[in-house]
């Protein structure tokens, strides 16, 4: 349930002064410019419309951590009636402005914090309205305008008498009855003759059209869910950041009254994400690089997105829910208890599968093909514990790992999948029973090598990583096969077999140069030796490494190359070759046969 209402500005900024009228602490704070500030001043002193502002009644089911609004400092820690969910800017800039005894902090055009007093020009204020905007100006902190690098004055309204000869009246006075009558008197010494009739012009066009200046305000009810805060806030601030569900967790869990008073103090969500992330980055980097920040690699959605998994899927068992499901409203209705209990499960869960993408030879947040993907499998590790270690469990996690990246099955909206996956991997893991859609329903069309040829592609990440998994050595470092450990110490990465260089002269037979057939994981130290044709290349190669012939041979061989084609510069060999070896080793990760060159084979035989 929601009123409308319109209450005197006066009364609304008295209520952010004492504390009554707070802002959930999901709020972003934010801070309009100089020239924005002047442009809804000059709104407020013409009367015009000022667009509404919504709250929310505080005392209900849905609670938040509240804050004050910037420049409010009311005595001990007042509890808020009311929550400002949208005109935060507006409000804030005509508080700091027009209410409080101190300079606005803002910024400029450039975005460089600076300090402001706010004047309005008598003299222009009683002119055509279109004029307003002109007549209100801005002052750094010391009240003195400068220019010329700040050598010449040109504006000094440092004493009331300054402001009263300049003819500026000093906006943040306006409410305050006393003080705008002292400054009167002054103004009016200053030249009775001239400055009486203006005054009484400015008071009537200027002040009181400010002091009886309404707010049109939506009062949401205490009752409303916290879904439809979300909704709301979201709809009815368009213009900003999308409301992160992170930070509306973040408020609610730090009102939880419940909490706090077993505690002692508010529950810290972000400081509690901040050490689970940091332990599991610091351990996998392939969760996100340290300097990239918290929601760089595994963000705190993903984890939350698991909890709600594990969560539903026990209310389902016990009867208490329907379905299994990590949608919005799910994490909105996630509770504090809950959390608390499930994030160390899902902690331990993550570091899991850190260790399983290790085994998967996939350890750099570059080479991951799927993010999502880790969601339903931690959800599925908190579900099952340990029964995921048996031989048999790892080795049917693995076929569902590797069909939904090389059928590129979570490309598309997730959720759904998330579902579905834990409720069919479960029990698929648990008794036998039939393979999740994401095994059954994945194919990888062999023409799909063909089309290979960047990172944004999943597949082309996983057969990278099936690739160093099933033994690659590299070609200087040819001691023992990569490891995961060895990548980013040999600068490991995807090169090109037979170089770009080689095709300018026309070699390709018409086949495809740039796709995943023509690649491998190679060393940057064995990538700088890749100069000219493949059999010139080699042969550096060969006597660099000290080994025999053909013992080079079996190195390349570990990359499903053959090496005939190699040595002859036979591209159409060696791609027709490499294709059906990849397409092998993709059959044998996902443990069904590939498409359409299959067939094809099948037909012509």
């Amino acid at each position: 349930m929601a009123a409308l209402d319109n209450v005197k500005l006066r009364d609304v900024l008295a209520d952010v002064a004492s504390g009554s009228l707070q802002l959930p602490d999901f709020q972003r704070t934010w801070k309009w410019d100089d020239d924005r500030i002047r442009a809804i001043i000059a709104t407020v002193t013409l009367d015009y419309p000022l667009g509404v502002v919504m709250t929310l009644q505080t005392g209900g089911a849905t609670r938040f951590r509240s804050r004050t609004l910037t420049g409010a400092r009311p005595d001990g820690d007042p509890p808020a009636d009311l929550l400002l969910l949208d005109g935060q800017q507006r409000l804030t800039s005509l508080f700091q402005a027009l209410w409080q005894d101190a300079p606005v902090e803002t910024a400029d055009a450039r975005g460089k914090p600076i300090q402001r007093w706010y004047y309005v020009d008598i003299a222009k204020a009683v002119g055509p309205p279109a004029d307003r905007d002109e007549a209100i100006l801005s002052v750094p902190a010391d009240k003195v305008l400068r220019t010329d690098f700040n050598r010449t004055v040109v504006l000094d309204l440092s004493t009331t008498q300054d402001e009263c000869a300049a003819g500026l009246f000093p906006l943040h006075l306006v409410f305050d009855a006393q003080r705008v009558n002292q400054w009167k008197r002054s103004y009016i010494m200053a030249d009775e003759e001239r400055n009486w009739d203006l005054w009484g012009q400015f008071d009537e066009v200027v002040l009181q059209q400010v002091r009886a200046f309404q707010v049109p305000m939506i009062r949401l009810s205490a009752s409303t869910s916290m879904d439809a805060v979300c909704a709301v806030f979201e709809r009815v601030n368009t213009g900003g950041v999308p409301l992160n569900v992170f930070e509306l967790l973040t408020a609610t869990y730090a009102g939880d009254r419940e909490y706090v008073e077993q505690a002692g103090d508010y529950y810290q969500l972000p400081e509690v994400w901040r050490e689970i992330k940091q332990g599991l980055a610091g351990k996998y980097s392939v969760f996100g690089r340290p300097e990239g920040g918290l929601e760089n690699g595994l963000s705190s959605i993903d984890f939350l997105q698991a909890i709600a998994l594990v969560r539903t899927w026990e209310r389902k068992q016990s009867g208490l829910g329907t379905t299994v499901s990590c949608k919005r409203r799910d994490l909105l209705d996630l509770p504090l208890t809950d959390f608390v209990r499930l994030a160390p499960k899902l902690a331990d869960a993550f570091a899991w599968v850190g260790d399983f993408l290790e085994r998967q030879c996939i350890v750099r947040p570059n080479d991951l093909p799927y993010k999502t993907q880790l969601v339903p499998l931690a959800a599925v590790r908190a579900i099952l514990d340990a029964a995921t270690d048996s031989l048999g469990a790892e080795e049917k996690i693995e076929q569902w790992y590797w069909c939904g990246v090389l059928g590129e099955m979570y490309g598309g909206s997730t959720e759904t999948r998330f579902t579905r996956d834990v409720e069919q991997l479960v029990p698929w893991i648990e008794q036998g029973d039939r393979a999740p859609d994401t095994v059954a329903d994945a194919f990888f069309f062999a023409d799909r090598l063909d089309s290979l040829t960047t990172r944004n592609s999943a597949a082309y990440k996983g057969i990278y990583a099936l690739l160093v998994k099933q033994g690659a050595v590299d070609w200087h470092y040819t001691s023992a096969p990569l490891s995961p450990g060895r990548l980013d110490e040999y600068s490991v990465n995807v090169r090109q077999i037979f170089p770009k260089t080689w095709f300018r002269r026309g070699n390709s037979q018409g086949l495809p140069t740039n796709s995943i057939v023509n690649k491998t994981p190679l060393s940057y130290r064995a990538a700088m030796d890749m100069a000219g044709s493949p059999a010139s290349y080699l042969s550096t190669m060969v006597a660099a490494s000290d080994m025999r012939p053909e013992w080079f041979d079996d190195v390349l061989a570990t990359h499903l190359i053959d090496p005939e084609a190699l040595r002859t510069n036979d591209y159409e060999r060696f791609y027709n070759d490499r294709s059906k070896q990849l397409q092998d080793l993709v059959h044998a990760a996902m443990g069904k046969k590939t498409m359409l060159r299959d067939f094809a084979e099948a037909d012509a035989r």
